[in-house]
């Protein structure tokens, strides 16, 4: 017995030493594979970044239009062969976008800290500028830079937009954000079309350092450093460099500019309640100008300080409909004027018509809403506006809604700077005997927008929108030509002009 029972005990070590050893020769058991997991913490969209506290939510869409009666796919026919409203004014421009936008979050003892990224990528056909057109041999309207790279960031036959580059953190706000200024609705209170006055704009952002202090029950503030070189300079006017061809081309002298020295400030306070919100919000901006003439020793004007107020109301859900709402506000500038006629709305016009006037050519009209304007060994002159834009929106049933919309903006000249322009000898020679000089004009604005959305995140929109140049000018302009418009010199009648566009869209969100 004792000598199987050795047999036995000694058989059952060497099992367990075999079966040790070939354990250690198996391989480590590897780790579970993190899956993407859903962080519910900021909303639907967002998930975890694997291995991270990171919460990550991408978006954007897709996008193809076609602009009608315009040479630009956001504003209407206002200047250069547009405004010619000839042969080489184009009858239609196209354009192809895919937006992008990444938006992160992390919860810290600080608060959440946030980036947010959006970028565009399109292709716009049609950059037309018109050189020498008509001369024999001239060239085309079809200006030499290739398909789609009309603008900054031309990139393989497109061109790349960063609208939105920011970080928040701790109530600050740091990179490329819509302005402090601008309402929620930025220019599109129920529109599609980008040109609209009576208001800030900056949808594609604008570099700003800013804090917002949060009060509770949707009380907020805001006070903010924003770049004012890129969006915000409506132009200082040297106008001592007069010209009777850059008068009826819209511009009443040549833009003088320093270098950059100090940021725009705003401020703002919004109230966001369940029946919609109000927003007060004021702007300073600095105009610097550079040198009366071509050397420092010819001198140069002050710097002038301008200011903007706006104010802002949203209703929603009125007693017209579920959803339906009502966008409207209101401004003011002096010395500021891009805080009305945003970055997207055209501050020169030089524009092309009939005449039923005896001896006339064609009707013309043209104006400017530069920031300031000044003469050598003078001061600058402030240009004043007002302006309001708003619009109703309706919504029919679940798939489709309609809005009416419109804008004005008033410009207003100081007496010094109408004796600048009127008294020049340019004025003299533009105008004919007789007729009246008044620099003075309004822009008034009506749209019409129908969308269809069939599908979530599919909709399909036609937007119209008519454009009134109220010029205060009267009497017959003696226009020397321009080739570049193939515009003839001959006499023209100074006289109200008039655009229409209509702007057709598809655009898949997701």
């Amino acid at each position: 017995m004792k000598l199987v029972k050795s047999l036995l005990l000694g058989s059952a070590a060497g099992l367990i030493a075999v079966g040790g050893a070939q354990a250690a020769d198996l391989p480590v058991k590897a780790k579970a594979v993190e899956y993407v997991r859903i962080c519910s913490l900021y909303g639907a969209g967002f998930y975890y970044i694997p291995g991270t506290d990171t919460c990550i939510k991408l978006g954007g869409y897709l996008r193809a239009e076609v602009a009608l009666n315009t040479n630009s796919v956001y504003n209407g026919q206002f200047s250069g062969v547009g405004g010619a409203h000839n042969r080489l004014s184009n009858y239609y421009t196209m354009r192809s976008r895919q937006d992008l936008n990444i938006d992160t979050r992390t919860a810290t003892e600080y608060g959440v800290v946030r980036t947010f990224f959006d970028a565009t990528f399109s292709w716009t056909t049609g950059g037309y500028a018109g050189a020498g057109a008509g001369l024999t041999g001239g060239t085309t309207a079809y200006d030499a830079a290739p398909p789609g790279t009309s603008g900054s960031g031309s990139v393989a036959g497109g061109a790349l937009g960063v609208y939105y580059a920011f970080i928040q953190f701790a109530g600050f706000t740091m990179g490329k954000a819509v302005s402090q200024f601008s309402a929620p609705w930025t220019n599109y209170p129920g529109n599609n079309f980008d040109g609209l006055v009576g208001g800030g704009g900056t949808v594609t952002g604008v570099n700003q350092f800013t804090y917002t202090a949060d009060f509770g029950q949707g009380i907020t503030a805001a006070i903010s450093a924003q770049d004012q070189a890129q969006y915000y300079q409506a132009g200082v006017i040297n106008a001592s460099g007069i010209t009777a061809a850059g008068i009826l081309g819209g511009a009443y002298g040549v833009g003088d500019y320093g270098g950059s020295r100090m940021p725009d400030i705003v401020g703002m306070v919004r109230i966001d309640q369940a029946w919609g919100l109000f927003q007060l919000s004021a702007a300073a901006h600095e105009n610097h100008v550079g040198y009366y003439g071509a050397s420092e020793v010819t001198g140069h004007p002050d710097d002038k300080w301008g200011w903007a107020v706006q104010a802002a109301l949203s209703i929603k859900n009125i007693p017209t409909g579920a959803g339906d709402s009502i966008n409207l506000q209101g401004v003011y500038t002096d010395g500021a004027t891009r805080y009305n006629i945003q970055d997207l709305a055209s501050v020169s016009y030089s524009m092309f018509g009939s005449s039923g006037l005896a001896g006339a050519y064609q009707s013309i009209g043209f104006a400017s809403a530069p920031d300031t304007v000044f003469i050598a060994g003078g001061s600058q002159e402030s240009i004043k506006t007002w302006g309001f834009r708003g619009a109703y929106t309706h919504n029919w049933d679940p798939y489709w809604n309609t809005a009416i919309y419109g804008a004005y903006a008033g410009i207003q000249y100081t007496g010094a700077s109408k004796t600048f322009i009127c008294g020049s000898g340019a004025m003299a020679a533009a105008l004919t005997a007789g007729s009246t000089c008044d620099p003075d004009f309004n822009i008034a604005q009506l749209g019409l927008i129908t969308r269809w959305t069939p599908v979530k995140n599919l909709t399909f929109s036609a937007d119209f929108t008519w454009t009134h140049l109220d010029q205060k000018y009267s009497g017959v302009a003696a226009y020397a030509g321009n080739a570049a418009t193939a515009k003839p010199a001959a006499f023209y009648e100074l006289k109200d002009q008039d655009s229409l566009n209509l702007l057709l869209r598809a655009q898949r969100n997701w």
